[in-house]
């Protein structure tokens, strides 16, 4: 979104920030967690310190729920009159960019809301969100702007300490949100700070410690998993791993990762042992862990029927739209592997029916799939260069393409190291992220030296 000139509300000091007004979910699937993250339209002065809300007229549209709301905020003074000129050309955007058949009588029945709060309650209220759950939100967004403006470690621990009751798993849910939301918006310093309090919140909290071990058994599951897998991975190899689990994380994130190895054998398998099993506290400890396997299956299959119903929903809807580049930028957020399977699937109907015209819209939004998924040019390069054998290949591999040595290039590959870090047990890569920082480095050094 392009920044727009504007002055502070509280110094009047000139400064550029991105602003947003119009949130129209027809266009803008991202739109209604754009406004309630509370990220949207949110400013800081550097002349004064302020941070907080843009004062400025918003227009929200639901077209699903059929809602249409505008909110102008007092302290602007404005009459009615000029409010209703202000946030007409947006509400005719959201008009025009509807198909005849869509433009409903609430399109002209805007609801006006006094607050912004009692907007976001408004939109909340529609999704079956209480007052109570806004509440304890808001509590939440307001300790993190607390310990946002909160400069020593040591203060925003004893914050921490004494707020400690507010800080759940739902709160460390809505900073990942507010980090997505500022990584999204290219803020790379508030998503750095966001980051920074999440990691202090994971080590000083109750809470966040348990989120840690969770994190700690899930990445244990993967190495065993992966251990086990060396010499070949087969059902009885898998049953040993869900029985010695020691806990539901653990046994949880081996069936994420090998659903479909938990079948009609594999239970078998398990009965058997069972039966074979004379010992009643081991009879016990195994039926109990064929139940809960046989439960969680269920639950996962079923969600996957859930994602790949919608995945061929969403098709639908992008091949209805007037051309498949309106439809995938409508509903890109909803792409994933489900849709890709959709569209498969899809194609291979379209053949057999000999349907010429699907034939070719699906054709055209593969190939646009195809083309999305690859990674950005920086990461392909970074790819081809840990593929050299040595430090004289990564130099000649960067004389070819003088053009990325770069403060932009050497910030990615300090991101990645960092990022690879963080997953551990990933040593060799890391090593070699480094080396090719080292040579990087150098390489911009001499580039700049030269002018």
């Amino acid at each position: 979104m392009p920044k727009t000139q504007i002055s502070c509300p509280r110094c009047r000091t000139p400064m550029t920030a991105e602003i947003q007004q119009l949130f129209d979910l027809n266009t803008d699937p991202d739109a209604k967690q754009k406004i309630l993250s509370g990220a949207a339209n949110t400013i800081q002065c550097q002349a004064c310190g302020y941070q907080g809300l843009y004062p400025t007229p918003i227009v929200y549209h639901d077209p699903e729920k059929e809602m249409l709301l505008t909110y102008f905020p007092s302290e602007l003074g404005v009459s009615i009159n000029e409010q209703e000129k202000m946030v007409g050309p947006l509400i005719k955007r959201v008009v025009n960019d509807l198909p005849m058949e869509k433009r409903k009588a609430y399109l002209f029945q805007a609801q006006s809301m006094l607050t912004y709060q009692t907007m976001m309650e408004k939109i909340l209220e529609a999704d079956g969100v209480t007052k109570d759950m806004l509440d304890a939100q808001q509590k939440k967004l307001q300790l993190i702007q607390r310990l946002l403006s909160t400069a020593s470690v040591d203060s925003r621990k004893e914050i921490i300490k004494q707020e400690e009751a507010l800080i759940d798993e739902t709160f460390f849910g809505l900073l990942n949100r507010l980090v997505e939301a500022t990584v999204a918006q290219g803020d790379k310093q508030s998503a750095q700070q966001l980051a920074l309090f999440q990691q202090e919140l994971l080590q000083e909290t109750k809470v966040g410690q348990e989120i840690q071990e969770k994190m700690k058994s899930s990445q244990k599951a993967m190495e065993d998993l992966q251990e086990a897998a060396k010499a070949g991975l087969t059902r009885e190899k898998l049953l040993d791993l869900l029985i010695e689990a020691p806990d539901e994380i653990y046994i949880n994130t081996l069936i994420g990762m090998v659903r479909t190895g938990l079948d009609y054998e594999f239970f078998q398998i398990l009965s058997q042992k069972i039966d074979a099993t004379s010992d009643p506290e081991q009879k016990t400890k195994l039926s109990s862990l064929r139940d809960f396997l046989v439960e969680v299956t269920r639950q996962i299959d079923a969600q996957i029927q859930e994602e790949k119903q919608h995945a061929r929903e969403t098709l639908n809807k992008i091949l209805a739209e007037v051309n498949i580049e309106v439809g995938l930028e409508k509903y890109g957020n909803e792409l994933n592997d489900f849709f890709v399977e959709a569209v498969q699937e899809g194609l291979q109907e379209a053949r057999k029916a000999a349907d010429l015209e699907k034939i070719s819209k699906l054709g055209q939004l593969n190939s646009m799939i195809e083309e999305a998924s690859k990674p950005p040019a920086e990461i392909q390069f970074v790819e081809t260069l840990l593929q050299a054998p040595d430090t004289e290949s990564i130099k000649t591999l960067l004389n070819e393409k003088p053009e990325v040595i770069n403060d932009e290039f050497l910030q990615l590959l300090a991101n990645l190291i960092n990022q690879t870090e963080q997953q551990g047990n990933q040593q060799a890569l890391v090593t070699k992220l480094k080396e090719i920082q080292k040579v990087v480095t150098k390489a911009l050094m001499a580039k700049n030296l030269k002018g």
